[in-house]
């Protein structure tokens, strides 16, 4: 069974959480955003937030998979779906950041076509009251991830 993306404005706060640690930082955004969920029949497995940030730049945030699903493509098309609603809304930039020891993650964005463009050092340690850990690496930087819509 395939899953089908639509938009809602009612994120799941589980998929919020798993995406960002932070309730300061999803609280920040997540009124400023656009949710879309990915759906198997009524169960939702992902979603992710489109970010209107700059004029002509939208930012993928929050994009998480629920960990029954994830290694089915889910993320993937999650992706795919952010570039091409953000291409179709006008955008010509899409950005995102993500952690330094997300090596999966990071994978994930540069087979969907965006590439690393910078690193905001020190992001997690300065911005995020408590330590994250991800794959036993404690997460220091933000690896800032770029994919030109024109």
């Amino acid at each position: 069974m395939e899953a089908t993306i639509s938009r809602t404005d009612h994120p799941d706060r589980d998929l919020l959480r798993l995406a960002d640690e932070s309730e300061a930082s999803v609280a920040d955004y997540v009124g400023r955003s656009t949710c879309y969920t990915a759906r198997i029949g009524t169960q939702t497995v992902g979603q992710y937030l489109l970010l209107h940030t700059r004029p002509f730049t939208a930012e993928l945030v929050s994009l998480a998979v629920h960990e029954a699903w994830q290694g089915r493509g889910i993320g993937r098309r999650l992706v795919g779906h952010a570039i091409r609603t953000a291409r179709e809304s006008g955008f010509r930039r899409l950005e995102l950041g993500t952690g330094d020891a997300g090596i999966g993650q990071i994978a994930l964005y540069e087979k969907c076509g965006l590439r690393i463009v910078g690193i905001d050092p020190d992001y997690f340690t300065r911005f995020y009251p408590v330590p994250i850990t991800e794959n036993g690496i404690q997460l220091r930087h933000m690896v800032r991830m770029r994919i030109e819509l024109e």
